[in-house]
């Protein structure tokens, strides 16, 4: 089982990565919403998906594409959670 810390870890190097140009100084606090600040964009967040999808082996239909799953990193790893404890 994934652990809430290894999920977290593991978003947080990928948004570094692909989104912040490895600064992670510039990384927002984990209860922050990537859109509202301007760290991902609409198209970033379907990338963003696609590595959830890929990553953490889920599938998140169009109907869970709701900001309270996916635009902040807290809200990401409570989603990832469900989906992983449910499968």
């Amino acid at each position: 089982m994934t652990s809430d810390q290894k999920i977290r870890s593991d978003i947080r190097a990928f948004i570094v990565e692909n989104f912040l140009m490895g600064d992670a100084t510039t990384m927002p606090a984990d209860h922050e919403s990537y859109i509202a600040n301007g760290t991902i964009d609409s198209t970033g967040i379907l990338e963003l998906i696609m590595f959830l999808e890929s990553h953490f082996d889920i599938r998140i239909e169009d109907r869970e594409l709701l900001p309270e799953n996916i635009d902040s990193l807290d809200n990401q790893v409570k989603f990832i959670l469900g989906k992983l404890h449910a499968a």
